[in-house]
C-alpha cells in the first residue's frame, strides 16, 4: 500500500509541476546514492499558468525537491531529505562549472569567480504535523499548513490536515489518506470536468488506487469513488480505441486503394508497350503495396523492352 500511495504521490506531483516546471522523479544524487522523489525546475515562459496552481504554483517558484511523505516523517527522514538537498547542489555546482570550463574552487585561489547556482529549496510533504521536525529547525508559520524553516535551509514544510480546503490545495491535498483523500476527491468531483485538476488527478488515482484488494471502512468510499471514475475513465478509453480502430481501418482502406491503382497503372503501361505479362507476374504486380516499389516499376514499365526490365531488381 504504501508503494502505491509513494508512487502516486510522485506521479501526482510530477505531472503537476510539469504544467510549469520541468520536472522528473526519482533523481539520482550520485554522491549519496539517493533519489530525490520529484526535482522541479520553473519554466519562467509559464508565470501566467503557475499564478493559476495555487499553492503547488506557490512552492514551484524556485528550483525544488519534494519530499512526500505518506506518513508523518521523523526528524531522522527529514535529515536524509536535507542531505539529498545539500548533496544535489554540490552537484550543480559542479555541473556548472564543468559546463562553465572552471575549476574547482580549491584548486587554484586565483581562479575567477565559480558559476552562481541557485540552492534548491526542500520541500517536505506531511499528512500530520511533524511536531520535532519543527521545533528543530524553528519553522515558522508562512500560511495555513505551511511553515518554513530558520533562514539558510531554504526548508518548507507542509502539513497536509492544517491546509484550508480550498481549491487552491486541492492537489497537494490528494496526498492525503483517509478523511483527507475523501474530502479531497469530493471537491475534485465537484469540479468542471475540462479542470486542469481533474486532467492530472484522475488517471493516476485509477492507476494507483483502483488495485485496493481489500478497503477498509476508511476506504470504502474513497475506492467507491475511484472504482466509479474507473468505468467512466475505461468506457472513454474503449470508444477513442473504437474511434482510433475505425480511423486505421480508413487508412487501411485508402492504402490498399491507392495501391491497387499504382499496381494497375503498372500494368497498363506493360500493356501499352506491348508487353505480354503471364498471370504469375500479374499476381505479384497486384500483391505489391509498397508504394515506391510500384513507382520504380511504373516508371521502367514506361520504357521497357521486356518484363524483366520491369521487375528485376539490380544486384
Amino acid at each position: 500500500m504504501h508503494n502505491r500511495s509513494d508512487q502516486f504521490a510522485k506521479s501526482l506531483l510530477r505531472d503537476g509541476l510539469s504544467l510549469v516546471s520541468a520536472a522528473e522523479t526519482e533523481v539520482e544524487v550520485l554522491a549519496a546514492t539517493q533519489k530525490i522523489d520529484v526535482y522541479s525546475v520553473p519554466d519562467p515562459a509559464r508565470e501566467a499558468e503557475r499564478a493559476r496552481m495555487g499553492l503547488l504554483g506557490d512552492l514551484s517558484t524556485e528550483p525544488s525537491l519534494f519530499e512526500p511523505f505518506h506518513g508523518t516523517p521523523s526528524l531522522r527522514l527529514v535529515r536524509r531529505c536535507l542531505r539529498k538537498q545539500l548533496t544535489w547542489h554540490h552537484e550543480l555546482e559542479r555541473r556548472a562549472r564543468a559546463a562553465a570550463g572552471a575549476i574547482a574552487p580549491d584548486e587554484d585561489a586565483d581562479a575567477p569567480p565559480q558559476p552562481a547556482v541557485d540552492f534548491p529549496a526542500l520541500v517536505v510533504i506531511s499528512p500530520g504535523r511533524p511536531e520535532m521536525v519543527l521545533d528543530a529547525y524553528r519553522c515558522e508559520p508562512a500560511q495555513a499548513g505551511v511553515y518554513h524553516a530558520v533562514p539558510g535551509l531554504v526548508m518548507r514544510v507542509v502539513v497536509l490536515a492544517e491546509l484550508p480546503r480550498t481549491r487552491g490545495t486541492l492537489l497537494l491535498r490528494l496526498l492525503g489518506t483517509g478523511r483527507l483523500l475523501r474530502e479531497a476527491l469530493a471537491d475534485l468531483a465537484l469540479l468542471p470536468e475540462d479542470a486542469w485538476e481533474k486532467s492530472i488527478a484522475k488517471p493516476l488515482l485509477v492507476h494507483f488506487r483502483l488495485g485496493i484488494q481489500e478497503p477498509n471502512d476508511e476506504e470504502d468510499e474513497v475506492s467507491a469513488e475511484i472504482r466509479a471514475w474507473f468505468e467512466e475513465y475505461e468506457q472513454k478509453l474503449r470508444a477513442e480505441a473504437r474511434r482510433e480502430g475505425r480511423r486505421e481501418g480508413h487508412r487501411e482502406g485508402l492504402n490498399e486503394g491507392r495501391a491497387e491503382e499504382a499496381a494497375r497503372a503498372v500494368l497498363t503501361a506493360l500493356r501499352v508497350r506491348g508487353i505480354a505479362v503471364p498471370d504469375a507476374a500479374r499476381e505479384r504486380i497486384l500483391a505489391e503495396k509498397d508504394p515506391e516499389k510500384l513507382e520504380r516499376w511504373h516508371e521502367r514499365a514506361i520504357t521497357a523492352a521486356s518484363l524483366a526490365e520491369v521487375l528485376d531488381e539490380p544486384s
